[in-house]
C-alpha cells in the first residue's frame, strides 16, 4: 500500500460542537502559512464541501464508507497527493452511523480514521461543564472500536477559569489539549434549513473565512496538530464514476447546487463536457447537450422566479421531447407540475412528470438509500443497483407517473419515494452517490 501526506479527522462527540468552523479555520490558517491542505468530508454532505474548497484552494470530495466500495474511496483518497497535510471532517458524532453495515462500512468518522490511518482530533462544545468534558473525551478515546485520538480541541470556553478547570483533568486522563477557543458568535456561520446558506451565496465569505481562520491560528496548536498527523494509508484504486453522456447540461445556481464533486469531477476525466446554465437567469439548456440534469438545491426559496423563467421552461420542455432529463430531489420537484411553497402558493413547474409537492407542512426526509432501477436513468440500466442519500422537508402529493425505482432506507424498509418515469425523463428524491457493486 503506498503512503500519502499525513492527516487528522476532525471529528465530535456530536453535530453542532463546531467541527466545521474548526476546519475551515484550519484549513485556511495552514493555507496562510503555506502549507497546501487537501480536504476532505466524511458522509453524503454536498454543501460543506464547497466551503472546504473556499478555504483551502483546493477541491473537497466526499469519503463515504457506506456508498462508496475500496476502490471509489482509494481512488478519491488519492487526491491529496502533492499536499502536504490532509484534513477530513467528520459528520455527525464520532461513532455515529447506519445500523445496517454499507458497502465498506456502516458510513462512521470513527470507520473513516481508522481505515485511513488519520488520528482524530475531537471538537468538543464545553458550554455547561468542566471536568466532565475529560471524561467524554476519555469515553471516546478507549472506546473498543476507536481509531488514535490525537487530542481535543475544547470549543465555547467561557474564560480563563473555565479553561483552568478543564485542563488538569484532561492531563490527568491523558488527553491532549491542542486548543481552546472562546465563545465567538460573530463567527457562526449563516444557516438555513439544510444546513449552511451556500457558500456561492455569502459576499462575505472570504472575509469571514479569513476571520475564522485568524481565530483558530491564535487559540490552536498548529505545529503540535500538524505533528500528530499520520500518513494516510491507501489500497487499490478504483474507477471514477462514468458520466451519463457526452455533452451534459448541469442547472448551476442557487436553486441547483447540490452535486457531490466526485461525480463531476468522474464526468469531467472521462471527457464528458459540462455546460452549465441557470434556471433563474433564465436562460436555456444548451440546445446541443445529450443530457440535461437538474441537480438539488432550494427550489422552494426560488419556486416563483422559476415557474416565470419562460426561456428555461421551453428549453426544457423542448429537449425532453427528443432526449433524456434527470433531476434530483429539487430537481424532480421543478420537473413536476406544480411545488407548493411554506406559505401555501401553488407555482406550476415544468409538467414533465406529474409530481406534486408541497412545504406548506414539512417533514424531514433524511438518510442513506438504496435503489434497484425499474427503467433506466441516464447512465444506469434497468435493474442497477445505487447508493444514495435523501435529504429534504417536502410532502409528496401526487407521484403517478411508473416508479422509477425500488427505493429502500439503510435497512432495507421499502420507501414511497420510489422517483418516477416519463418517456425519457426522470427524476428521484434521492442523490446518487455511487453504483451498488454487490
Amino acid at each position: 500500500m503506498a503512503e500519502r501526506p499525513p492527516g487528522l479527522v476532525i471529528a465530535a462527540p456530536a453535530s453542532g460542537s463546531g467541527k466545521t468552523t474548526v476546519t475551515l479555520g484550519l484549513l485556511r490558517a495552514f493555507r496562510a502559512a503555506g502549507v497546501a491542505v487537501q480536504p476532505f468530508k466524511n458522509g453524503p454532505d454536498y454543501i460543506d464541501p464547497a466551503f472546504h474548497a473556499r478555504a483551502s484552494g483546493r477541491a473537497s470530495y466526499n469519503l463515504d464508507p457506506w456508498a462508496m466500495d475500496e476502490g471509489l474511496l482509494a481512488t478519491l483518497a488519492a487526491e491529496a497527493q502533492g499536499a502536504d497535510l490532509v484534513i477530513a471532517e467528520g459528520a455527525m458524532g464520532l461513532y455515529d452511523g447506519t445500523l445496517t453495515r454499507g458497502v465498506a462500512g456502516h458510513g462512521t468518522s470513527a470507520e473513516l480514521a481508522r481505515r485511513f490511518g488519520w488520528p482524530v482530533v475531537l471538537v468538543i462544545d464545553v458550554s455547561g461543564q468542566a471536568q466532565s468534558a475529560a471524561a467524554v473525551a476519555h469515553g471516546f478515546a478507549s472506546h473498543p472500536d476507536a481509531p488514535p485520538v490525537a487530542g481535543v480541541i475544547l470549543n465555547r470556553v467561557a474564560g480563563a477559569r473555565h479553561e483552568a478547570m478543564i485542563r488538569p483533568e484532561m492531563a490527568r486522563l491523558g488527553i491532549a489539549v491542542l486548543g481552546t477557543l472562546p465563545r465567538r458568535p460573530d463567527l457562526t456561520l449563516p444557516e438555513r434549513h439544510l444546513g449552511l446558506v451556500q457558500a456561492g451565496e455569502q459576499a462575505d465569505l472570504e472575509a469571514r473565512i479569513d476571520a475564522i481562520g485568524q481565530f483558530v491560528a491564535e487559540h490552536v496548536e498548529l505545529d503540535a496538530l500538524r505533528a500528530a498527523a499520520r500518513p494516510g494509508i491507501s489500497g487499490t484504486t478504483g474507477n471514477w464514476p462514468a458520466p451519463p453522456a457526452q455533452r451534459i447540461a448541469l442547472a448551476r445556481d442557487a436553486a441547483f447546487s447540490f452535486a457531490y464533486p466526485h461525480l463531476l469531477e468522474g464526468w469531467r476525466r472521462a471527457g464528458a463536457e459540462i455546460l452549465p446554465f441557470s434556471p433563474l437567469a433564465d436562460e436555456a439548456p444548451d440546445a446541443g447537450a445529450d443530457l440535461v440534469w437538474l441537480p438539488g438545491g432550494y427550489p422552494e426559496l426560488h419556486a416563483g422566479r422559476i415557474a416565470g423563467a419562460a426561456r428555461f421552461l421551453k428549453g426544457l420542455r423542448a429537449h425532453a421531447g427528443t432526449r433524456p432529463v434527470h433531476g434530483e430531489c429539487g430537481g424532480y420537484m421543478v420537473l413536476g407540475e406544480t411545488l407548493i411553497d411554506k406559505d401555501g402558493t401553488a407555482h406550476a413547474m415544468a409538467g414533465l412528470l406529474g409530481l406534486v409537492t408541497s412545504f406548506e407542512s414539512r417533514r424531514l426526509h433524511l438518510g442513506y438509500r438504496r435503489a434497484e432501477l425499474l427503467a433506466p436513468m441516464p447512465g444506469h440500466a434497468p435493474g442497477t443497483r445505487l447508493r444514495g442519500h435523501e435529504f429534504h422537508y417536502s410532502t409528496i402529493l401526487s407521484q403517478p407517473d411508473a416508479a422509477l425505482a425500488r427505493v429502500t432506507d439503510a435497512n432495507g424498509a421499502e420507501l414511497a419515494e420510489t422517483g418516477s418515469r416519463r418517456g425519457p425523463v426522470t427524476g428521484s428524491f434521492f442523490h446518487l452517490i455511487a453504483e451498488d457493486p454487490r
